[in-house]
């Protein structure tokens, strides 16, 4: 009996060395040796440490910094261990609630901001770990930064605009801006100040 099923055995542990091991050992090879900041996390880092990555977004609410997009993911907003959104409907009263509670906040932390908030800073994502907005949330924010480290609104728009990034190769996506990056530009902009974008 053993002798019918010995092919068999044989042929899937083979396929499991090559498949399971091997490939994925070359494959991660090949990576790192071509894209070595990508294979490695696309990790940001300061100091010599890594404080986070271009591919998942950070919680900031310090009224010095940028926020990105909310987060859903539990307990705490961006844990990259749960990523997910709320999965609630757009008539769930649980949602309604959470977007008028964003809306208020947003309208209270920037007074002078003009036009409708952008949407992308009310809605969470389904990944719940968005690391870009878009440049509009971006320079819709540009005022309360501009007042919060006491420099003109200008220079603050030109620090976004050499931030955002076009679509990638030109043609998938949309222009974006990179939370994290961008809040690390503000504290080389201004190192006196000794703010640091926390990780």
């Amino acid at each position: 009996m053993f002798s019918t099923f010995k092919p068999a055995i044989i042929l899937f542990v083979l396929l499991t060395v090559v498949t399971g091991i091997v490939y994925p050992l070359v494959v991660f090879g090949i990576a790192l040796a071509a894209f070595p900041q990508q294979a490695n996390g696309s990790l940001i880092v300061r100091d010599g440490k890594p404080i986070g990555s271009r591919l998942i977004g950070q919680y900031f609410d310090d009224p010095k910094y940028f926020w990105g997009r909310p987060s859903a993911t539990s307990p705490a907003p961006d844990d990259a261990e749960a990523s997910g959104g709320s999965n609630l409907g757009p008539d769930n009263p649980a949602l309604v609630a959470a977007v008028k509670q964003r809306l208020a906040a947003l309208r209270t932390a920037h007074p002078e901001a003009n036009g409708p908030v952008p949407g992308e800073l009310v809605m969470a994502s389904a990944s719940g770990l968005d690391p870009d907005i878009s440049p509009h949330a971006a320079y819709w924010q540009a005022p309360r930064i501009a007042k919060a480290h006491g420099v003109p609104l200008e220079q603050v728009k030109a620090l976004i605009a050499s931030h955002t990034q076009g679509p990638s190769l030109g043609l998938f996506g949309e222009p974006r801006v990179n939370v994290l990056a961008l809040n690390m530009a503000l504290d080389a902009a201004r190192p006196a100040r000794g703010d640091n974008p926390r990780p």
